[in-house]
């Protein structure tokens, strides 16, 4: 059963490729209006008649700006749900290979040593605070206002353009 879990897992991630393609091609679509805004630009001479096209421009940049902003924080989510599921297909993984191990199943030091191995490979200081939170006998909804908290305090320094 857990190897199904790590497939669906895995299935999930590849289907999220599909997204990355969609943004993929938004940006290239944005670069498009960029070429065209800054052609328009250059033939603009000062004059009353070129107010309208003006506007474009403004409203064509702006609208640009607001696409590229959506999709890099689109980009920056999907590449933390999938450090996130990254991280969960790992410890699924090597907790069915515990599991199916008869000779390592009842060694607390196994069990500890898993512990410790899924922990290290934790990236996201929230993902490192709700792994701590359970183990020290947090159940699964203080371990999630824990990690909670701890996402919205690095928020701020997490957002990277890329």
């Amino acid at each position: 059963m857990l190897n199904l879990a790590v497939a669906q897992i895995d299935m999930a991630m590849r289907e999220g490729e599909e997204s990355i393609q969609t943004l993929s091609e938004s940006f290239t679509s944005m670069i498009a209006s960029v070429s065209t805004i800054a052609q328009t630009a250059g033939q603009l001479q000062c004059r009353d008649e070129n107010a309208g096209v003006i506007t474009i421009i403004e409203q064509e940049g702006a609208d640009v700006s607001a696409k590229m902003q959506a999709s890099i924080m689109a980009f920056q989510f999907y590449d933390k749900l999938s450090q996130r599921l990254s991280h969960v297909n790992h410890a699924l993984e090597a907790l069915g290979e515990l599991v199916g191990d008869q000779g390592r199943l009842y060694s607390p030091h196994e069990w500890s040593g898993l512990q410790g191995k899924i922990r290290a490979h934790y990236s996201m200081r929230e993902e490192q605070e709700m792994f701590d939170a359970l183990l020290s006998g947090a159940t699964i909804e203080q371990a999630l206002q824990i990690g909670i908290k701890a996402m919205h305090e690095a928020e701020d320094d997490d957002i990277e353009l890329f």
